[in-house]
């Protein structure tokens, strides 16, 4: 071996031994339950939430997961190569720790409570990633999921780039003149709409993009009767992409409340996968420079200039 090849294998060992040292140490993470979390091993991890398994991808950590939720749809490899342990909201306890797992990644919101209590009991650690729907709670989601696994340098690589995607994304929606109306439905259910208000990735994503939510009267989502939309008035209709039980064009334009509103009448109804929408995860500022320029024709070409530094970015290592 020769004294290049020596030094090169003794840096990377010593890079393991770095890593596998602060987590032997144990490398303490304060989570979304306000508390302190130990962790000592990353070996096998379990991410629960799509975003929190695209920022382990995206940080070269894919090897370390053994188990990811059916909302884990990118990159597609996830859900194929990964044994799945449901939905995010319905996970089963003994579907995620017969897995044998060293670290639980979940998002917060994940569920049934019960199932969460009978995780938090077990004596593997659970990190509650928060959620929060922003772009600082973005950038700091990604952070905490790297310093949980050891690898804050890249983390901070992966933060600084999706820091400079906002940064165009903010420079897009200066260039918006006038706000467009948007609701967000996620369905439609015995012809009453259940929408978006504030609190919501579909309120922030909407914003993000240079639009003004048209519900503007309550936090969260909430079912409401033709009256309610008429007198929001939207101009676009904004949904996600859940195969067949998406909301269709069609069903909106008949919809005897957004007959009424220009939504019908310029027939504005736009689709868009639903991780990629409201994941929040590293290629969100990119999802909002999508739905601006489909909200803003006139932006087409300055949302061409947009190049995403994730691309040029290699934070996996």
């Amino acid at each position: 071996m020769t004294f290049r090849r020596s030094i090169a294998s003794l840096l990377i060992s010593g890079t393991f031994a770095l890593v596998s040292g602060a987590h032997a140490a144990g490398i303490i993470v304060h989570d979304a339950r306000n508390r302190d979390v130990a962790v000592t091993d990353v070996a096998r991890t379990v991410s629960i939430g799509g975003a929190i398994t695209e920022i382990l991808y995206a940080l070269g950590l894919e090897s370390r997961l053994v188990g990811v939720d059916t909302t884990s749809l990118y990159p597609p490899a996830a859900l194929h190569d990964k044994p799945n342990v449901g939905y995010m909201r319905k996970i089963s306890a003994e579907g995620v720790l017969g897995l044998n797992p060293s670290l639980i990644l979940a998002i917060q919101g994940s569920g049934p409570p019960e199932t969460m209590d009978i995780l938090e009991t077990a004596k593997v650690p659970l990190v509650l990633v928060p959620e929060t729907f922003s772009e600082d709670g973005l950038v700091e989601k990604i952070k905490l999921v790297g310093h949980a696994m050891g690898v804050d340098a890249r983390a901070a690589c992966l933060s600084a780039a999706v820091n400079a995607d906002l940064a165009q994304l903010r420079a897009l929606r200066a260039k918006v003149a006038k706000p467009v109306r948007v609701m967000f439905v996620m369905s439609l259910q015995n012809g009453r709409a259940m929408v978006a208000g504030h609190k919501t990735a579909a309120d922030e994503i909407i914003q993000l993009a240079g639009a003004a939510n048209a519900i503007d009267e309550y936090d969260g989502y909430k079912i409401i009767g033709d009256e309610a939309i008429v007198a929001a008035k939207p101009d676009v209709v904004l949904s996600i992409e859940r195969g067949k039980d998406s909301l269709q064009a069609d069903a909106v334009y008949a919809h005897p409340g957004f007959a009424l509103t220009p939504v019908a009448a310029n027939k504005s109804f736009i689709t868009m996968d639903g991780l990629y929408l409201l994941g929040f995860g590293p290629r969100t500022a990119a999802a909002a420079r999508d739905l601006s320029v489909k909200l803003h024709p006139a932006l087409a070409d300055q949302g061409s200039t947009f190049t995403s530094a994730l691309s040029a970015a290699n934070c996996r290592q």
